[in-house]
């Protein structure tokens, strides 16, 4: 226990020391370039958030994603090469509601120094969805609604115009072309679901990252595990979850690609030793996007994917 405790203290340190060393660097070498004509550097912690800052800004800032394709960002740790990105960023978005866990004490003390943006921070907190498990808790998958996910996209586009005014009014401009696509891939989600039979509404996922949408589209969800992958199982939530599918004759389930499939799995196997066979429908984008350069490695063509999965999977 004591080597175990003298390790982690090692390990907290070390980072602060990388953490100090890199931004006492960048404070020695910093200009006033931001301010000369030279395009915004930004550091998004999630390709989602990225993809929001491509959508307003487009071809004015540089934008990276921490985060690429099958990446959990419950469990994201931060490398050295992370930190060198995220002190040398003009500004950081993020999405804030304890989705970056591991990273909450590294993004709080670059804030001290630099716009580091949580981009949920401006919805009412009264229509956010909370823990199952843990109290006052809120779910951080807010993508999964796209009306919701449009404040996101405005506090994004508010905080560029006031960071970089000389393009405000492009910001706002692209900022309204990207919002009408959201309401258009809204009522797509919609009028899909509504192709399922309702007795068939039901998704089954290794973890919540779906009740955002459950709400908005009126689909039934269920998660093996809690609002964070960081949530351990056992027998028991794969024997209820196993028991409820066989009560409502489900056929399919899904695994997500950002989390490992040996959950999902141990449901299937439980049901088909009840005589129940259940099938694996397909794979949902989660917590992360696809490959940059495929549809699917946008927001709305991850959504546009997930939907075709579900509802070929349940109809």
């Amino acid at each position: 226990m004591e080597s175990k405790l003298i390790k982690s203290l090692a390990n907290c340190f070390s980072t602060f020391i990388i953490l100090g060393t890199i931004l006492l660097l960048n404070a020695c070498s910093e200009t006033n370039d931001q301010h000369k004509g030279q395009k915004l550097n930004i550091v998004a912690t999630t390709g989602m958030i990225a993809d929001i800052v491509k959508n307003v800004a487009r071809d004015s800032v540089t934008i990276e994603a921490l985060m690429g394709p099958g990446v959990d960002p419950h469990l994201y740790k931060a490398t050295q090469g992370d930190l060198e990105k995220l002190t040398s960023a003009d500004v950081i978005f993020y999405n804030g509601l304890y989705l970056e866990g591991k990273l909450a004490e590294i993004l709080e003390n670059l804030g001290r120094l630099k716009p580091v943006v949580a981009v949920s921070e401006k919805i009412d907190k009264t229509i956010l969805l909370g823990s199952k498990q843990y109290e006052n808790t809120p779910d951080p998958h807010i993508w999964f609604d796209a009306l919701l996910w449009k404040e996101a996209v405005r506090h994004v586009s508010n905080s560029l115009q006031q960071l970089d005014s000389i393009n405000a009014s492009y910001y706002a401009t692209n900022e309204a072309i990207y919002l009408a696509k959201l309401d258009s891939l809204h009522q797509t989600i919609r009028q899909q679901i509504e192709t399922i039979p309702p007795d068939q509404r039901v998704m089954i996922t290794a973890h919540d990252a779906f009740e955002y949408f459950g709400r908005a589209y009126e689909i039934e969800v269920r998660g093996l595990q809690g609002l964070s992958t960081q949530s351990e199982y056992g027998l028991k939530d794969v024997s209820d979850l196993v028991k409820f599918i066989i009560e409502r004759k489900i056929k399919a389930v899904f695994v997500e690609t950002s989390v490992s499939e040996k959950s999902i799995q141990a449901v299937v196997e439980g049901c088909r030793e009840r005589g129940h066979d259940v099938v694996i429908g397909g794979s949902l984008f989660s917590d992360a996007m696809g490959e940059e350069g495929t549809p699917e490695g946008t927001y709305i063509g991850m959504v546009h994917a997930n939907i075709k999965t579900i509802v070929e999977a349940l109809k």
